[in-house]
């Protein structure tokens, strides 16, 4: 009789614990929203332009107005670099007056990439009235079921024309696996084919427009202008001075900005930059100015905008403005550099 009565007690008393622990629990859960709440109240204002915080604006630290600068930029930026407090992308967007940003993003599955010439245009149509004009524009198999959502519209005077105006698709597998190429410039053509022919090779370096798509949607489109040159350390590529001495123009530079490993993978994702004819790159020695607030590979190794300051020099842009950027790319370093001391000197 003891026994039952102890045990009543300990079930009476185990469920009052209970109890009191789902109240201290759910009291955490509120305390916690509560806490969130407020953080997300007294979020810090940015900047509009930077996207710095206010009180780290770096757009009145530039000393004269944007560099007009006679070589285009287009940076290609890895989709985990946008939001990154230390990307000097958006140094280059306050910086210079000619320069593109697009997005680019991983291939996670497949991607396709259509490679047509300057002024044909690409139009986003029903799914159901593609039927009947699926026999027009052809779709390889393999491709990324682009026949099944998408319709290309060149606006030209005959079909023919019209079909002509697509130099190349290609089909890529993630990690740079290319599974299938078609191509208007060359029967029966690879990959490999294509760089090796100088005919075609040729119709490229007079510009063209690449498009992406990735799970059945346009991810980005590019017009990839005549004397377009990648800023990459690839095997075919050269210095600045190489192609000098060749009379060959830089007109536009296009750079990738991501971390060491995300522009080698931008570069072996995205095919169309081996079909570029020129590929320059730069020897600089000394540590980047990024040293003591990200880490780099090894000495040499450059942030985008000290990239693009650096080659824009080597290619006769004003080096009193190109200066100018690199000086607010070292305050922007500077504020991050005492942000992060300062959390130390707080921790106990």
């Amino acid at each position: 009789m003891m026994g039952h009565v102890v045990a009543r007690t300990q079930l009476i008393l185990s469920r009052s614990n209970f109890a009191d622990c789902s109240i201290r629990c759910q009291g955490l859960r509120v305390s916690k929203t509560l806490r969130m709440g407020s953080q997300q109240q007294s979020k810090r204002p940015t900047c509009p332009s930077c996207a710095k915080p206010t009180q780290l604006c770096l757009c009145n630290r530039f000393r004269s107005p944007s560099l007009d600068n006679q070589v285009s930029v287009t940076i290609l930026q890895h989709s985990l670099e946008r939001k990154h407090a230390l990307n000097s992308t958006r140094i280059a967007r306050l910086g210079l007056k000619n320069v593109t940003v697009t997005t680019v993003f991983d291939v996670h599955d497949e991607a396709e990439f259509l490679i047509r010439v300057k002024g044909a245009s690409l139009e986003l149509v029903d799914s159901s009235k593609l039927e009947s004009d699926k026999k027009a524009l052809p779709v390889d198999n393999g491709s990324l079921k682009m026949g099944e959502s998408l319709k290309l519209y060149q606006h030209l005077d005959s079909c023919e024309e019209s079909i002509s105006e697509d130099l190349m698709r290609i089909s890529m597998k993630k990690r740079g696996v290319i599974s299938n190429v078609s191509t208007s410039l060359m029967e029966d053509a690879s990959f490999d084919g294509i760089l090796a022919s100088p005919s075609a090779m040729d119709v490229l370096a007079k510009g063209f427009v690449v498009t992406k798509f990735s799970e059945g949607k346009q991810e980005f489109e590019l017009e990839v202008p005549i004397g377009s040159a990648l800023l990459f350390p690839s095997e075919d590529s050269v210095m600045i001075n190489d192609l000098k001495e060749r009379e060959l123009k830089v007109k536009n530079l296009i750079v990738l900005d991501g971390t060491w490993s995300k522009a080698r993978r931008m570069y072996v994702e995205n095919p169309w930059l081996k079909l570029l004819c020129s590929h320059v790159k730069l020897e600089i020695e000394g540590a980047s100015l990024y040293r003591e607030v990200r880490r780099q590979p090894r000495e040499g190794c450059l942030s985008t905008i000290e990239s693009i300051v650096y080659a824009m020099k080597e290619m006769g842009e004003d080096s009193e403005g190109l200066d100018n950027m690199l000086d607010v790319f070292e305050s922007m370093v500077g504020d991050q550099r005492r942000c992060k001391d300062e959390n130390f000197v707080k921790i106990p």
